[in-house]
Parts: structure tokens; C-alpha cells; sequence
């Protein structure tokens, strides 16, 4: 079983910056790869970026691509999210996911996913 535990989620103003954590335990913790999604209220979970555990190759949604950078600390079992220039529009709880086969956007191919913390960027 493998556990993930987000955190560094807050309220912040437009402009702002913020990073997300994401640490991993587990004794059969081994993914191909990891991966950010976000949920907004009223809305459907979407894709935020995803990395390769091993090559560190990464992926993002477009929208997202510039201003978000996703990152890991293998020896940490971490993964990061740096967000940069946050919008109201960005206002969503975040949640990291673990795939162990596959890789991409696809939220239903991911096998662990943590609770989430929350980001929020007022109007």
C-alpha cells in the first residue's frame, strides 16, 4: 500500500507564488511516474502536470505550461509543484496522484492518490 500526503496548500493574492508538496511512504513505493491534478468547486478533476519518476521527463496541460513546474526529490519520495503567478481561476484543492504503469493525463490510470490540500486565490 502506498500513502500520499500533500500539504503546502494555502490562501494567497493574485500574482503570488506557492509550492505544493506531495511525500510518499509505503513499502511497495514504486512509480512510473507522479502526477498533479486539481479540482475546482462545481467542476471536474483535470490534469495539472505530471512527471517521470525516472527520467524526470514531465508533461503538462497546456493551459498550465509556463507558469506551473512540476519537480521530484527521488531520495525524498517527493514530488513538487511549483505555481507561479496564481490566478483566482487557479482556486482548486490539488491532489497528487502515483501511476505505476502508464503515464500521462489521464486521472483514471493512476493507482494512489492523496487527500488533497486546499489552494485559494480570491477575486
Amino acid at each position: 500500500q502506498v500513502q500520499l500526503v500533500e500539504s503546502g496548500g494555502d490562501t494567497v493574492q493574485a500574482g503570488d507564488s506557492l509550492r505544493l508538496s506531495c511525500t510518499a511512504s509505503g513499502r511497495t513505493f514504486s512509480p512510473k511516474a507522479m502526477g498533479w491534478f486539481r479540482q475546482a468547486p462545481g467542476k471536474e478533476r483535470e490534469f495539472v502536470a505530471t512527471i517521470s519518476w525516472n527520467t524526470g521527463r514531465t508533461f503538462y496541460a497546456d493551459s498550465l505550461k509556463g507558469r506551473f513546474t512540476i519537480s521530484r526529490d527521488s531520495a525524498k519520495n517527493t514530488v513538487y509543484l511549483q505555481m507561479n503567478s496564481l490566478k483566482p481561476e487557479d482556486t482548486a484543492v490539488y491532489y497528487c496522484a502515483s501511476v505505476t504503469t502508464g503515464w500521462g493525463d489521464r486521472s483514471y490510470d493512476y493507482d494512489y492518490w492523496g487527500q488533497g490540500t486546499q489552494v485559494t486565490v480570491p477575486s
